[in-house]
Order: C-alpha cells, then sequence, then structure tokens
C-alpha cells in the first residue's frame, strides 16, 4: 500500500471555524466566509470515516497521529469524539497504534470529558495567554465576556487527570511587555510544556502595518531573552519551552520539528469540515485549496505538484539577507505568512518578526553550542518524543541516578544540563 514519502500532521477541523469565544485575534473565525450557505459546520460521519481511513493510510510511522483542532472542536460534544476513537479502532492496522491530539480553549471541559481524553489517552493543547489581565484583553465570549475562570477550571481538571496538557500562549503587544510576569504565572500553575506563538496581524491601512494587538519584533526578542535566562538558570528539566527545544535540535544534528523553521514546509496542512484540503491552516484561501478527499486522496494531495511547490516556494523565496544570516540554521526565515517586510538592502520577503528572532537566537546560540560539545564528550544520544526531549547520556552518574549536587532530581533533570 502506497503512504506518504514523508512524515505529515493534519490540521482536522470537524467544525470548522466555528467557536464559541470570540477572542480579537483569531484568524480562524473569518473562514466561515468560504461556505457561504453552509448552515452546519459538523464534519458528517461518512466524510469523518472516510478521513481516518485515508490518513491511516498515507501515514507513515507505526504511531498514526491525529490532531483535532477548530475553531473549537469540543463543541461537537463529546460523543462525536467517542465515534472517532471508534472509527480508529475499527480501521487501525493490527501492528499499528494511533494517537490523538486535540488543540482546545478549555471553556467546555468538565470531567466527562477529561475522563474520556484520560482512558483514549488524548493529547491536549490548551489556549492561555496568562493572568487574567492578560488573558482577558483578547480571549473573550461572543458577547465579550472574560474567559480565564473557565479555562483554569478545565486547565485543574486535566491536571487532575493527569493529562499531558501543553499550554499554547499567544504573545501580543501586551502581554509581551511582561515576560517574568507572564513565565511566573505559568510556572506558578505548574505548566510543564509551553509554546509562545507571536501574534502578527497584517494590516496595509494602517501606519505601521500592522493591528494594534501585534507584538513587535524587537520586543518579541526582548521578551524570549528574558524567559530564556530564567528557564536555563532554574527550570531544565522541569519546563519544556517549545522554541527553546527547537533551537537545541540543531546541538544534536536533529531537523526542527516545528514547520515554521525547517528550510521547507507543506507537511501539516488543513482538512475541513467538509473534506477540502488546504496547503496549511495559515494558508486556508481560494488559492490554496489543492481539492477534497472526496474526489482525490489525502495521499495524493500530500504528494501533488502543489503542495510540493507550495512547501518549496518557502525556500526559493528566501531573501539574500536571510541565506546570509548568522541564525538561518535556527530560523529559516520563519512562517511565510510573515514574511511582508524589505531587507535592508529592498529586497522583498523578510519575516516581519526577524530583528527580533535574530536577537533570540544570537542569545541562545552559546547555550546550543555547549549543548553540542557537551553532546561529543559524554556521547549523549537524544530521543524526540512530539516535542519533548530526552537525554541519554554515558556517564559515571546515571541518567536516572539521584542528582550529585543534592537537589532531590535525577541528574537528567538537573546538572547534566546545567553544566552547559
Amino acid at each position: 500500500m502506497a503512504r506518504a514519502s514523508r512524515k505529515f500532521q493534519v490540521f482536522v477541523k470537524p467544525v470548522g471555524s466555528k467557536c464559541n469565544l470570540s477572542c480579537r485575534y483569531c484568524y480562524y473565525l473569518e473562514k466561515e466566509y468560504l461556505y457561504p450557505g453552509d448552515e452546519v459546520f459538523r464534519m458528517p460521519v461518512n466524510i469523518l470515516e472516510e478521513y481516518i481511513i485515508q490518513h491511516i493510510n498515507a501515514s507513515t510511522d507505526p504511531v498514526i497521529r491525529f490532531s483535532w483542532h477548530g475553531g473549537e472542536p469540543t463543541i461537537l460534544g463529546i460523543d462525536y469524539f467517542r465515534n472517532i476513537v471508534n472509527l480508529q479502532r475499527k480501521h487501525r492496522p493490527a501492528n499499528r497504534q494511533i494517537a490523538n491530539g486535540i488543540q482546545t480553549n478549555g471553556t467546555l471541559l468538565n470531567e466527562e470529558w477529561c475522563e474520556f481524553f484520560e482512558r483514549e489517552r488524548f493529547a491536549v493543547g490548551l489556549s492561555l495567554d496568562g493572568p487574567q489581565e492578560m488573558h482577558d484583553r483578547c480571549r473573550v465570549t461572543k458577547d465579550q465576556k472574560p474567559t480565564l475562570e473557565r479555562v483554569m477550571k478545565g486547565y485543574e481538571l486535566l491536571r487532575r487527570y493527569n493529562i499531558q496538557c501543553d499550554i499554547l500562549c499567544v504573545v501580543n503587544s501586551y502581554n509581551v511587555q511582561y515576560p517574568t510576569r507572564l513565565y511566573g504565572f505559568f510556572k506558578h500553575i505548574k505548566a510543564r510544556y509551553i509554546s509562545f506563538l507571536p501574534l502578527v496581524e497584517q494590516q496595509k491601512d494602517t501606519s505601521r502595518g500592522v493591528s494594534d494587538d501585534t507584538v513587535s519584533a524587537e520586543a518579541f526578542g526582548h521578551f524570549l531573552c528574558a524567559i530564556f535566562d530564567e528557564w536555563k538558570n532554574n527550570d531544565i528539566g522541569k519546563i519544556d519551552i517549545q522554541i527553546f527545544e527547537e533551537a537545541s535540535r540543531l546541538a544534536f544534528g536533529q531537523e526542527h520539528s516545528l514547520c515554521m523553521f525547517r528550510k521547507t514546509c507543506g507537511d501539516i496542512p488543513v482538512v475541513e469540515h467538509n473534506g477540502d484540503f488546504f496547503s496549511c491552516d495559515h494558508f486556508v484561501d481560494n488559492e490554496y485549496k489543492i481539492g477534497n478527499i472526496q474526489d482525490t486522496s489525502l495521499l495524493e494531495m500530500l504528494k501533488s505538484p502543489e503542495q510540493r511547490k507550495f512547501g518549496q516556494n518557502k525556500l526559493d523565496t528566501l531573501p539574500r539577507y536571510c541565506r546570509e544570516c548568522e541564525v538561518r540554521d535556527m530560523c529559516n526565515g520563519e512562517c511565510p505568512k510573515n514574511r511582508f517586510i524589505q531587507t535592508p538592502d529592498g529586497e522583498d520577503g523578510l519575516n516581519y518578526l526577524c530583528a527580533g528572532y535574530r536577537e533570540f537566537f544570537n542569545h541562545c546560540r552559546p547555550f546550543v553550542d555547549q549543548l553540542a560539545i557537551l553532546q561529543r564528550q559524554n556521547n549523549i544520544e537524544i530521543q524526540i518524543q512530539t516535542t519533548k526531549t530526552k537525554l541519554q547520556p554515558n556517564t559515571e552518574v546515571g541518567r536516572n541516578d539521584p542528582c550529585p549536587c543534592g537537589s532531590g532530581l535525577k541528574y537528567k533533570k538537573c546538572c547534566l544540563l546545567k553544566r552547559s
């Protein structure tokens, strides 16, 4: 049976752009315009089953991973996801496993949802932008009511049920000003996995060219550097921060796991509620619609010339300024959606966040270089599972032994990395 020639991840939108919230910066709510006349944004069972079959058949890995997104997928109700799991079991090959992840705003989570997530081993991504004045500034209900209290109830339930929970924090023009306070909040609530997503909203009708909520490149760079220093000094092995892990992958000769930092992209398309296939979550419009899984198989669209060209364009359109940059291997021009300013010599296609990324990657480079030295000296082997890094050193102190410093942590979680 033919499979994809490389790994892929699909953001499935079984509820399309529908959501119970109206976050100020959400770029996906407007995608409803693509389906005028649609009254029910709910992937029908026949399309759902067809997608699951095609995804399983195309997957290259022993573990077949599904990613359920929206909108807000939990508005479909828990029975819809019970049916998803039943269909996956029905079509799962005997020698392979299935893993599910869901991205949610957390406001609808309850004990029933968490019992289901625990039983079916769902990983959960939770959108949370910080303490109340930061989170509630943008993340509000349809009638502009705050949401943090409901989100935190959902988060505490996830923790109670020991469900893997990745925090997705959108960094905007407000919370970027308070890196220490924001990071302190996440430490206080015992967040284990954190991703910082910079908000960039291009608006050509403003003097700045971006929205007022958009983070500035310089501020984002300062923000990352401040949190990195705190993490490096106190939290290695305790908290995993996605962009820090991405930078550290270079020390071990690993390809970036995030498409935004790879040389090429195109491996994370979208399948909408009616089966439409789009090249990327940030390019869901008619120009980047490749087809529909009812007419063309998922595998064919993943391998299509149009999808390959979309991914290759990321490299082919990289400005000379980026090609000659000292931290190109860490950034690779980041996401094409943000490449709308000019380089110092007037070439189009520079990333709006360039100055911030350049500051941060130069700031953390000595740490990454020291990790590479440590890897060579101690014959460390690295294993990456999703974005979670585990180091296995060959040293006199075993990786699972108590750290000699007396911290009470295992050596792998303490002084092994602090040495760098």
